[in-house]
């Protein structure tokens, strides 16, 4: 692959200090996960973005979570269509392979994903209603959050109640694949809902009793 470059030399010495202290003083854990394979306690659906650390807030060792990340934490319909699903593909090997016992979105505060969608829905973001924008394209899914929060004047608010609303419509679409749903039926799978303050070190919990987020601790 002529494209591909060497890597940056900051991103080698950290590599190189990570294996001389991390992994130097945790060798037989690493030997250990790489020969009997991994067993993640739960998965994880998060945000790509680079300040949402799910691992960190979770003080997580390394094979503890399943984690796929992407665009606004959402999680697509159950849509058996023979096309390429990365999220739909990590949902079912987690549940029917690794058999996680608890299945976890997190949404977070300023949520740009989130934001674009907003902008979107309201006619200020053309280049992501084009046929040809992938992140538009993805962000259909949130859509329905837009129409649910139209009560909320203020465009802010809006948005961050739109962070929340894609943490439920990820919730509700996850039931709609016929694996989660008897796993959960079942009460062998349990699902989550969690929403990140970045700024404030917050984490807030969904009790769908009440449908509102709590603070959690």
């Amino acid at each position: 692959m002529p494209n591909a470059r060497k890597l940056p030399g900051y991103l080698t010495n950290r590599f190189r200090g990570w294996r001389a202290t991390h992994y130097a003083e945790n060798k037989s854990w690493f030997r250990h996960l790489a020969q009997e394979g991994q067993h993640p306690r739960s998965m994880l659906i998060a945000c790509c973005d680079s300040r949402v650390h799910v691992t960190s807030i979770f003080g997580a060792d390394p094979g503890e979570f399943f984690i796929h990340r992407n665009i606004a934490n959402l999680v697509p319909p159950y849509t058996p269509d023979g096309q390429q699903h990365g999220t739909s593909a990590a949902v079912e090997y987690a549940v029917t392979a690794l058999k996680v016992a608890h299945l976890i979105v997190v949404g977070h505060s300023n949520c740009g994903g989130v934001r674009g969608c907003h902008d979107m829905c309201a006619g200020k973001a053309p280049e992501l209603s084009a046929e040809s924008s992938f992140v538009g394209t993805w962000m259909e899914i949130l859509r329905p959050g837009y129409e649910a929060t139209g009560a909320i004047a203020d465009e802010a608010e809006r948005i961050a109640a739109m962070e929340k609303e894609a943490v439920k419509i990820s919730l509700a679409n996850l039931m709609t694949f016929p694996f989660v749903r008897e796993a959960v039926e079942s009460e062998t799978l349990t699902l989550h809902g969690l929403w990140h303050n970045i700024g404030e070190g917050g984490l807030d919990a969904y009790d769908s009793d009440i449908d509102a987020f709590v603070p959690v601790g």
